[in-house]
């Protein structure tokens, strides 16, 4: 028999548990609703208790279909891949679902316990993968396009500067001199762009404080665009500790996204800046505690972003600016890859656009926690 102890224990894993814990009975009602099963469906655990699965659920053909089948034939059975979970007020969120029949001690069927897996955040992680593995196959191919370039662009733009030394002054000739400048110093900051989007520059770790990084960009943004109007607002969880990371690299990550919100308004609108911290991801320390993860979103009410764009704005060279180099978004992807967090856009067009950066709270060097 089971003690009132152990019945505490089971308990606190189901209410603990990451996985969404649904038990039914015979007849398809739930009589259990864990809390990684609210959060996942959207439901409270009252709109949930004694409700028939079959009319909560009302629509999601394989999901009752799973359910029916263990009820039915007294077996497990489940699907990794092609489950859909739809909810109240979110969005539709790709989950794993593995449905048991609940025996008695004389072998009966007696209900059955669902449990689901959110698949979204691993599918985060092989698009951040399959983002890395681009990279790191462009990297040395740009390596060696960039050094061949910058020598005789070197040269171009030294014979212009020396034929416009020659020219007199009133020669329109001159006009032309100046393009070709202007054009090999346009040229040089795309490659730079790309030499800093390829080189192996490690961060320099130490505690940082994202409240003074994103405090210090906006108060230099505000003036910036003084032709548009812009609210600049800032919402942010002042619980959020210091963190393990390269300040220099931060702001530039941050200020890259900041600018790309405001450049997406036409004549006036708003960016805002929220942060908090998220219990979706945990990175695991060696000998430490899983770190959580801080994400800060950065949403504008701007032109938006095609969905056939959306799919390709991490790829080098691909912009939809008119004098963008396309450089920008890999290089904040490859910053944030170099703090082990994840970066991810979501847009409509004429809506506006958000940009999702999370990261790992790893604790500052020398803190002694998580070492």
């Amino acid at each position: 028999m089971p003690t009132q102890e152990n019945t505490k224990v089971h308990i606190r894993v189901l209410e603990n548990i990451d996985r969404a814990v649904i038990a039914l009975d015979n007849d398809g009602i739930i009589t259990l609703f864990n809390p990684a099963a609210q959060a996942m469906t959207g439901l409270s655990e009252r709109q949930a208790l004694g409700k028939s699965f079959n009319v909560l659920f009302k629509g999601q053909s394989p999901l009752l279909k799973l359910v029916a089948t263990a009820l039915a034939a007294g077996r497990s059975v489940s699907n990794h891949e092609d489950i859909t979970l739809y909810r109240p007020l979110s969005q539709p969120l790709p989950a794993s679902v593995s449905v048991s029949p609940l025996l008695t001690e004389s072998g009966s069927c007696d209900g059955a316990i669902l449990i689901l897996r959110d698949l979204s955040r691993l599918q985060d992680l092989e698009q951040a993968m399959r983002q890395s593995e681009r990279l790191s196959q462009l990297g040395t191919l740009a390596a060696g396009l960039a050094h061949e370039i910058k020598n005789p662009l070197g040269g171009i733009k030294g014979a212009a500067q020396l034929l416009d030394l020659e020219l007199p002054k009133e020669s329109p000739l001159r006009e032309y001199t100046a393009v070709m400048i202007r054009e090999t110093e346009r040229v040089n900051t795309i490659i730079e762009g790309l030499l800093e989007l390829t080189r192996d520059r490690q961060p320099k770790w130490a505690g940082v404080n994202l409240g003074k990084i994103l405090g210090d960009i906006l108060l230099l943004q505000k003036t910036v665009y003084g032709e548009k109007q812009i609210d600049f607002l800032l919402d942010l969880d002042p619980s959020i500790p210091e963190f393990r990371g390269d300040e220099a690299l931060l702001t530039q990550l941050f200020l890259n996204l900041i600018k790309n919100a405001a450049e997406a308004i036409s004549d006036s609108g708003f960016v805002r800046i929220s942060s908090k911290i998220v219990a979706d991801y945990h990175l695991s320390l060696p000998g430490g505690r899983p770190a959580p993860f801080v994400t800060v979103e950065i949403r504008d009410n701007g032109t938006g972003i095609a969905r056939e764009d959306l799919e390709r704005i991490f790829t080098p060279f691909y912009t939809t600016k008119h004098l963008g180099s396309g450089l920008g978004l890999p290089l904040c992807q490859k910053i944030v890859r170099q703090h082990d967090g994840m970066l991810k856009a979501a847009s409509e067009p004429g809506s506006g656009t958000v940009f999702s950066v999370s990261l790992p709270l790893i604790p500052p060097p020398g803190s002694g926690l998580g070492e």
